[in-house]
């Protein structure tokens, strides 16, 4: 048996993600803020915007995690908010953001190393990161800057890994860019917000945009030869 622990898991990429992982009868377990109706998964209600739910979400998901050949966390959540100007979003807003799109990644990325530390099976973080936490775009400074965390995250976590006596293999990969509730969120934005408005409007429009259902299968195809690749920080369109 594989288990997998899927973030973000009513909506886009991961609903795909629960959806094709149960589809191949894998103990899946998925966390999001409204709740998942659907039979053989596991499902957790959870705003990660709040890191005490992070916490007891994290109690409720070791509780339940089976003995499996392999464990997988996909730390897949994200929120593209606050669109606009460093000094014109409101605080609150950044506040979220950094602990929707990193803290939550560290936490639970933290409790699935220690939880699993002594169990000797594959174990791998994958964590989604994006092209926006490689290159600034303005407008998403909260959003380019939790991406860059969760990505110099990964770095570290891969680093210490290597010493550890039964280690957990951890990638974060951007997966392109992709036809989900975000990419709405961002064309319905202002351009004195995003001054890249009309380039993402194209994207829509010249039908360049990759399915939630086609990025799912390609991770989930990734994550079965993972352990061929020695580099943390990937892009899923390169593979």
């Amino acid at each position: 048996m594989e288990a997998y622990i899927v973030t973000g898991a009513s909506k886009g990429i991961g609903k795909e993600l629960v959806e094709q992982l149960t589809a191949e009868n894998h103990f899946v377990i998925g966390l999001s803020r409204s709740g998942i109706m659907k039979d053989g998964v596991h499902s957790i209600q959870c705003d990660l915007s709040d890191p005490s739910q992070i916490n007891a979400a994290a109690e409720e998901i070791f509780n339940l995690l089976p003995d499996a050949s392999s464990y997988t966390l996909i730390n897949n959540a994200g929120m593209i908010e606050p669109i606009g100007l460093a000094g014109e979003v409101e605080h609150t807003e950044i506040t979220k953001s950094v602990a929707v799109n990193l803290t939550a990644t560290m936490i639970l990325s933290n409790y699935f190393i220690h939880h699993l530390k002594d169990v000797n099976a594959k174990k791998q973080i994958i964590n989604i990161s994006s092209g926006a936490g490689r290159k600034p775009y303005e407008g998403w400074s909260s959003y380019c800057t939790t991406k860059a965390g969760v990505d110099h995250f990964s770095r570290v976590v891969a680093l210490e890994q290597k010493t550890a006596k039964f280690p957990v293999q951890i990638v974060s990969i951007a997966p392109g860019i992709i036809d989900t509730g975000m990419q709405e969120k961002i064309r319905s934005s202002k351009e004195e917000d995003f001054p890249l408005l009309d380039r993402f409007k194209s994207y829509k429009e010249n039908e360049q945009l990759s399915s939630p259902s086609e990025t799912a299968t390609e991770l989930i195809s990734f994550m079965k030869k993972m352990h061929q690749f020695d580099e943390t920080i990937l892009d899923l369109r390169n593979l």
